[in-house]
């Protein structure tokens, strides 16, 4: 007998965690689409060159092949035709230059799918996890007012999912690019620069400047303190960053390009009411290295450092180059949902839900099934979702039951019930029962359901 077990690295949830996760995955969608973002889902595998665009490097020796048995019967020689998604990027890149010619741009996508990665095993990484992201993508330009929207979007997301203060962590690359220019950092020495620069958490500043001043890049020691004061500048509230930025002084064509678009994006999540408590200029931010031209953004939990960025991402010059010769400008964000919600299940901060069953009929004796099955179909028809017990039990056991599989409404219909035209219904959470006229059962659940949801109990 084989012994059943889980593959490392993944997630696998019991019900009344899948349905906390499920509702989290709703909430972000329900918000995703309140911004006017559509939706998109892609194959879980891309041909191997589409999707590796670069052989090579880590993300190769990260992608899972996918190969049939038919193909490894023949032992066909070479690469795998299909590959799994590491991310929804380049499938999103696939898709806008395949589909072009019949998307309106700005094409304002959101994917809430499953990646996978070779991840090395161990606690709180995956192999496969759920990734939610959201991009518009521009056809030649895109304004940098997009890159304004984004951050009113992810605060909305966590403002939604009610998982505990969160700070949207602000930079622009023209900003770090044009500062770096100015204190004679060359072009093709800048995207190692910062490199370093982005290692500042785990390194610290010591080893970092260390490295800066050392043989491989030879910085002055002058340089190397400028660069990191400038990664120390951070800001808390909308007047401090407005001023944090206007006391960098003068800089490059470059850097005051940065500055004044970083100046409009302010302005713009003050006109649509995001609390400047929300966000904050952090210049260490890097992100992407070569990848991001624009915006970066990093967000956090004010109380859980430790849980690392839950959302992040930035603008971008260049999406489909691989894959057409238009020019594909664009923005975007992504949720990594399975290890926050590991991480937030770690914390305590999110745990099992109640079912999405509403109610559960209970069934006394044989005689009354049908009864029980016609009253749970009129339920039914009232908009609630019912379990109907379809075996008779004491009454005891079904309630341990429900209780167990988190349903809250238990409905009982025993001989005097029957003879008074009434049922039972028992509220499992506050442990309190009354009667209700059958006819009258459903509309009475669905208005404690309501008052319920507008008390968030």
């Amino acid at each position: 007998m084989i012994k059943p077990r889980t593959p490392p690295g993944v997630l696998e949830l019991l019900p009344r965690e899948q349905v906390a996760f499920q509702r989290m995955l709703d909430t972000i969608r329900r918000t995703f689409e309140a911004y006017g973002f559509l939706p998109v889902e892609t194959p879980v595998f891309e041909l191997s060159d589409v999707l590796l665009t670069k052989t090579g490097g880590e993300t190769e020796r990260q992608v899972y092949f996918a190969q049939s048995t038919g193909a490894l019967e023949k032992g066909d020689p070479g690469r795998p035709e299909m590959a799994l998604r590491f991310d929804l990027t380049v499938p999103l890149a696939r898709y806008v230059a395949e589909h072009e010619h019949d998307l309106a741009f700005p094409f304002r996508r959101y994917q809430m799918q499953r990646v996978y990665r070779g991840e090395r095993a161990q606690r709180g990484r995956f192999r496969e996890f759920y990734q939610c992201d959201i991009d518009v993508i521009g056809k030649d330009t895109l304004s940098p007012r997009f890159e304004a929207e984004v951050p009113a979007v992810i605060n909305a997301v966590f403002e939604a999912l009610g998982i505990g203060e969160f700070t949207i962590q602000l930079n622009h690359r023209k900003l770090l690019r044009g500062f770096f220019a100015g204190q004679g950092i060359s072009d093709e020495a800048q995207p190692l620069v910062l490199r370093e620069i982005d290692k500042l958490d785990k390194r610290g500043e010591e080893a970092v400047r260390a490295t800066l001043v050392g043989e491989a890049f030879g910085l002055a020691p002058e340089v190397a303190d400028r660069l990191l004061e400038f990664s120390r500048v951070r800001s808390s509230g909308h007047d401090d960053a407005l001023a944090k930025l206007d006391a960098l002084g003068a800089g490059t064509p470059l850097f005051e390009e940065g500055r004044d678009e970083l100046r409009a994006l302010l302005g713009m999540l003050n006109a649509m009411g995001v609390p400047g408590s929300r966000y904050a200029i952090n210049l260490s931010i890097a992100r992407g290295l070569d990848y991001y031209t624009g915006m970066v953004y990093e967000t956090t939990l004010d109380a859980h450092p430790e849980i690392g960025s839950i959302c992040s991402g930035g603008r971008y010059d260049d999406l489909a180059s691989h894959y057409t010769k238009s020019k594909l400008p664009g923005v975007g964000i992504s949720i990594g949902l399975t290890r926050l919600f590991w991480q937030l299940r770690e914390a305590g901060l999110v745990g099992t839900a109640e079912s999405t069953v509403h109610a559960l009929v209970v069934l006394l004796d044989d005689e009354g099934l049908d009864h029980a099955l016609a009253l749970s179909q009129r339920l039914r028809a009232a908009g609630l979702n019912v379990e109907t017990q379809m075996e008779p039990r004491k009454l005891a056991k079904q309630l341990q039951y429900a209780d167990r599989a988190g349903i809250r409404f238990v409905v009982i219909r025993g001989g005097d019930e029957a003879a008074r035209g009434v049922v039972a219904v028992k509220d499992l959470r506050r442990g309190e029962q009354f009667e209700v006229a059958e006819d009258e059962l459903g509309s009475t659940l669905r208005v404690e359901l309501e008052q319920l949801r507008a008390h968030g109990a």
